[in-house]
């Protein structure tokens, strides 16, 4: 898996997980800020862009190579974990299965309660994943996905080189998301994180999210989408790190 570091080696390591169909670079706003006082280590998931060649295959393949990247990058440490949609559940279950490796959560916009249709969305995806490779269509969806307009290229070369096996894996993967048990139990700390203007879906995700571990903090982010980390980066960077500042010391924010 292509993944590249930034920061201080001695610093206090976080992974950054982005969402499907976009690739580690839509992180790099975020990493600007982050790095300046951590490790910060960003990976392209398989399927993705300069990690394309590597099949998106499920889930729980994908948490197992992540795994075994924080086991070789950051020997004997704990990470930060922060993901955005479908790295948002990526993050859920390497810090559910993994709490060796992660000391802290930061799950944006995750899905975790279930849609209807989810067979005839995948039957329709299937048909329209060669409209990805089109540069108007690409275009279109970069503008529902809120991509600034200096990500752009990055958004088409990812969208370009997307396969249609690895668009549907990730996607129904995405769709058929459940939390798993282990989350009630992940002993680090946990911010939920959630956009106003999201789907009723993502809001109610949100709460489940929260209400099944206790001690979790959740942020109901007014003014923002399904996009919070590319529509606001600076305020991102900057909440992310201040509240990383007060979990290190004990004092994570009431419920």
């Amino acid at each position: 898996m292509f993944h590249r570091f930034s920061g201080s080696a001695d610093a206090p390591p976080v992974l950054l997980l982005h969402g499907g169909g976009v690739a580690g670079w839509m992180w790099d706003p975020v990493r600007d800020r982050l790095e300046r006082n951590h490790l910060v280590l960003i990976p392209d998931l398989p399927g993705h862009d300069r990690s394309a060649e590597m099949p998106y295959v499920s889930h729980a393949d994908t948490v197992a190579q992540l795994a075994q990247l924080l086991e070789a990058t950051v020997p004997g440490r704990t990470a930060t974990v922060i993901g955005f949609s479908l790295g948002a559940q990526l993050a859920i279950l390497l810090a559910a299965h993994h709490p060796d490796l992660v000391s802290r959560a930061v799950v944006v916009s995750a899905q975790v309660e279930p849609l209807p249709f989810t067979p005839l969305t995948l039957a329709a995806l299937r048909l329209s994943a060669p409209l990805a490779r089109r540069r108007w269509f690409a275009r279109a969806q970069a503008r529902q996905l809120r991509i600034p307009s200096h990500l752009m290229a990055d958004y088409l070369r990812t969208s370009a080189a997307l396969t249609a096996p690895s668009l549907v894996a990730a996607v129904g993967e995405n769709l058929r998301f459940r939390l798993p048990a282990a989350w009630s139990s992940f002993p680090g700390r946990a911010l939920v994180m959630v956009g106003a203007r999201e789907p009723r879906v993502m809001l109610a995700s949100a709460a489940s999210i929260h209400d099944a571990l206790p001690g979790s903090h959740r942020d109901i982010v007014e003014g923002c989408g399904h996009g919070i980390p590319l529509e606001r980066p600076e305020w991102f960077a900057d909440h992310v790190t201040e509240w990383l500042g007060r979990s290190r010391r004990g004092r994570s924010a009431p419920r």
